[in-house]
């Protein structure tokens, strides 16, 4: 008798930069043998340029958001947030009890998912689409380094020293730092990410990087286990066959 096939929950943000390099992992995972669920809103998934062959190894799962699609412009932010947390809990509590998955791997603002995947005692790993560099930015922020940070807003010739970085001004904060920002929950719900992380011991952390282009920024967060497997992009630019593009429709009727 062999041996049960590995399958791995990928569940990600329902945004173009979060929605491509989830894909280009599991495109990796799949070819390891892997099968791979992959879970995003269904406001995305219904815009995704899905292919019309079928890709072995990879199923795809939805949760409800605004499932005919989101305005930016028009909605509360806030709101959708909180929708997103509750409908997604709620779906993907439902999608553990009907299948077994061996890990659950989650994207950038969706904290819960890990919160979920516990209570089913389902291994959880983060998977941070973004540099190194960015990361440890954040990781600092929240680490000591609150004042040095508040001290370069608030003042553009301000230069910030962080761990494992280069000398830091305010334009090369993440622009969720900088007044005004609409998007006020991302700090937030940053924190609630690192705070899940330390409630474990060296946890491990994907990172859309490569180790000897960030590795000073890498080790500066010691503290938890960053692996890099960047980059998250297709080697042909022409390669389609995961789809993924939930933009392509909107641009060809214009």
């Amino acid at each position: 008798m062999g041996m049960a096939e590995p399958k791995i929950l990928l569940v990600t943000v329902p945004a173009q930069g979060h929605i491509n390099p989830s894909l280009q992992l599991a495109k990796r995972l799949i070819r390891y043998g892997v099968h791979v669920t992959f879970m995003t809103a269904a406001s995305a998934f219904n815009r995704m340029n899905k292919t019309s062959t079928t890709t072995q190894g990879l199923s795809y799962a939805t949760f409800s958001d605004y499932d005919q699609g989101f305005n930016r412009r028009t909605a509360d932010l806030n709101h959708y947030m909180a929708e997103l947390r509750r409908c997604g809990s709620q779906a993907l509590r439902e999608l553990i009890l009907e299948t077994r998955f061996d890990c659950v791997v989650y994207s950038v603002m969706l904290p819960w998912v890990a919160a979920v995947a516990r209570e089913f005692h389902i291994p959880a790993t983060f998977l941070w689409n973004q540099p190194a560099s960015v990361f440890n930015i954040y990781y600092q922020s929240f680490k000591g380094y609150e004042k040095v940070i508040e001290n370069g807003v608030e003042d553009p010739s301000f230069v910030m020293e962080l761990p494992g970085l280069p000398p830091l001004c305010r334009h090369d904060l993440p622009s969720f730092y900088i007044p005004p920002n609409p998007l006020a929950f991302v700090i937030p719900t940053m924190k609630e990410h690192f705070e899940i992380l330390d409630e474990e011991t060296n946890p491990k952390v994907l990172v859309n990087t490569i180790d000897e282009l960030e590795s000073e920024a890498m080790e500066a967060v010691a503290k938890y286990n960053l692996v890099g497997i960047g980059p998250l992009m297709p080697s042909n630019p022409n390669e389609t066959s995961f789809g993924g593009d939930i933009f392509k429709d909107w641009i060809q009727a214009s």
